[in-house]
């Protein structure tokens, strides 16, 4: 057989198995009933892995979840009242594009910035909460993001409410400029007058937790808790080795490398978070359930 014939026998079978795959069905699976683990790859029934609170339950890999489900998990029922909810953010520097990312992170999410601040109850004990949404622009941080962290730490201030912070964000909006790099000051100056009034700040950094967002507010926690799995650091990996040009530890921006080395005082497995906020709150101010 020459290589003309045998070129047209591999042909007619290709032919041949064609026809045969197209008599099979595949199985429609509607989407979102299955979700993949980015750690272990493994495919998760969405069902049960709400009911584990976003938590693979092969691997305990904490899967990014947004501000209501995030609520839900830590304060108590219908508790929750929103402030300063109008703020939406402008284009200060005319940057193309801008307004349209920010419309589509508004239908996306349905809220009009990436944080969501106000008061709430943690097991009865009131405190002055507020949380940021990976969901919109990565939880970045622009001029509203640090008007409504320093208006929340002004509030604590005011009532006398400990402040909880959980910061998930890919750090300053670059579309502001300077604009956002001036919110890193502005929170810290609150959170300086936080101290001066003896007021607690319970800083829970989760997946995850970089740029100006963790330099700032972030990292300043009387009490500062990581969320099992999440990543926390100020730049990536290759921008810092070209900087220091050191090579750099295994797993160094982990939250157990951070709690290791001093950079957070605990890690804390979502299942138990409720809890541990709970029993310190109960330890600084006690229990007015």
């Amino acid at each position: 057989m020459n290589f003309l014939d045998k070129h047209k026998e591999n042909l007619k079978a290709f032919s041949k198995q064609t026809e045969k795959s197209k008599m099979v069905t595949p199985v429609d699976i509607p989407d979102g009933v299955f979700v993949k683990c980015d750690r272990c790859e493994a495919s998760l029934y969405e069902k049960v892995m709400k009911k584990n609170n976003y938590v693979c339950p092969v691997c305990q890999n904490h899967f990014r979840i947004d501000v209501n489900t995030r609520l839900k998990m830590i304060v108590d029922d219908e508790s929750f009242k929103e402030l300063d909810s109008s703020l939406m953010s402008t284009n200060p520097l005319s940057m193309p594009g801008y307004e349209m990312k920010i419309l589509s992170a508004v239908n996306k999410t349905k809220r009009k910035n990436a944080f969501i601040s106000g008061a709430a109850k943690i097991a009865g004990i009131e405190v002055a909460i507020g949380v940021l949404d990976s969901y919109f622009m990565m939880g970045s941080m622009g001029s509203v993001v640090g008007e409504k962290v320093t208006r929340l730490i002004e509030f604590s201030i005011k009532e006398s409410l400990p402040l909880i912070i959980f910061s998930a964000s890919g750090g300053a909006r670059m579309q502001e400029g300077i604009f956002s790099l001036m919110q890193m000051a502005k929170t810290t100056a609150a959170l300086n007058r936080l101290d001066d009034s003896k007021g607690l700040f319970i800083s829970v950094l989760t997946h995850p937790t970089t740029g100006g967002v963790a330099a700032s507010f972030a990292s300043l926690g009387d009490i500062n808790i990581a969320e099992k799995s999440s990543l926390i650091g100020f730049a990536g990996p290759r921008v810092i080795k070209q900087t220091i040009r050191e090579e750099l530890p295994k797993g160094f921006q982990t939250a157990e490398f951070q709690e290791n080395h001093g950079q957070v005082d605990i890690v804390v497995h979502r299942q138990d978070l409720k809890k541990t906020l709970y029993n310190i709150l109960k330890l600084h101010v006690g229990d007015r359930s």
